[in-house]
């Protein structure tokens, strides 16, 4: 169990949050959702909501629901006050995020009940890192199977540039370059080939929708022009490249996507970043299951693996790990490749590198 499944009462787990977005290097949205706790009381309906908040307010990410809801009204302009927050013109946090709490109550409301979609494409370098092991072990081009793909952005992973700690994959000429600040030596320099890709959500998000679009900038932190900017430029090149994205739930998806035969001379690779927290317990322990059940009927020359970016069970720091299957007696074992940001900022590698 988490130690915030815990937490006395939920409305103050917003400075919970708080205090983690100013160590992660946001401080105004720190104070955002400080005076969102101060001000609540503005608005009793919502209040009562996070107050009775089932489960866990982090595994569902509720504060920042709440932080995406009023992004939102801020960049529509419904209400200048903050607006004229958000772009700097004042500090007086309580008095406009106290206005939108009690005017957009209705609005912010609906936003809490969506889990949070951020297509944080900068993840995708570690998974980029990641496909460099399987291709430097096993030399096939890939099948990524992603649940949790949300609009599929990561799905796109060979359209980006990647500078992973001097080595660099993916399109050299992309628009969108990532370079995450490296620790530790470099992942080994191998060909990822991506032969398909193809994923799943309950809620796909369609970029050829603005409001989608303009929903996915919403879960930016405001004043992250980076995020920002590489999120605007990986929803530009998914409008030549669309990630094909089913609506269905992951379980049911990937047992089936999993039993359909597999394409010798290809590694099918299962994908899933900041999704598990989400799943119920039934379904967490069904989507194992199945993978493993897959894995046992990998081969040479048609492996399987796992790859995952996901908060510890304390939540204390984001793992990349790999597990792989081919037939031998290593299959399964399940290996931490890295400690990385939460957002893909950055990556301390604990991988292979070039010379092992």
């Amino acid at each position: 169990m988490s130690p915030d499944s815990v937490f006395s009462d939920k409305r103050d787990y917003l400075l919970r949050q708080s205090g983690i977005a100013r160590s992660l290097g946001s401080p105004f949205v720190g104070d955002v959702l400080a005076a969102a706790r101060r001000q609540l009381f503005r608005a009793s309906e919502l209040e009562a909501l996070i107050a009775g908040w089932p489960g866990d307010p982090a595994a569902s990410a509720m504060s920042l629901r709440l932080n995406a809801g009023l992004h939102a009204l801020a960049r529509r302009g419904t209400f200048p006050d903050l607006s004229a927050l958000y772009a700097g013109i004042h500090q007086d946090f309580d008095r406009a995020v106290g206005e939108a709490l009690e005017l957009g109550e209705r609005t912010l409301l609906v936003w809490m009940g969506h889990p949070t979609q951020t297509n944080e494409v900068r993840r995708s370098s570690a998974f980029m890192a990641a496909l460099a092991v399987l291709a430097n072990r096993y030399g096939l081009p890939v099948e990524l199977l992603e649940i949790g793909a949300s609009a599929g952005l990561n799905l796109l992973l060979d359209n980006y540039g990647h500078n992973l700690g001097g080595h660099t994959f993916g399109d050299p000429a992309s628009p969108l370059q990532l370079a995450p600040q490296w620790q530790g030596a470099a992942p080994p320099q191998a060909d990822v080939r991506i032969a398909s890709a193809r994923g799943v959500d309950l809620r796909p998000l369609r970029l050829d929708d603005p409001h989608t679009r303009e929903r996915l900038m919403s879960y930016v932190w405001p004043g992250d022009e980076v995020r920002s900017e590489c999120l605007s430029q990986a929803m530009l090149l998914a409008r030549d490249s669309i990630p094909v994205v089913d609506r269905a739930n992951a379980v049911t998806w990937l047992a089936d996507r999993l039993a359909q035969p597999q394409a010798p001379g290809t590694v099918r690779v299962v994908q899933h970043s900041m999704v598990m927290q989400y799943l119920p317990e039934e379904d967490l322990h069904a989507a194992r299951d199945t993978i493993r059940a897959a894995g046992r009927r990998a081969t040479p020359d048609r492996p399987l693996a796992r790859m995952g970016l996901e908060w510890d069970l304390g939540r204390t720091e984001v793992s990349l790990t790999l597990s792989h299957w081919c037939g031998d007696s290593a299959d399964g074992e399940r290996i931490t490749l890295a400690i990385c940001h939460p957002y893909g900022a950055s990556i301390d590698w604990h991988g292979p590198s070039a010379s092992t």
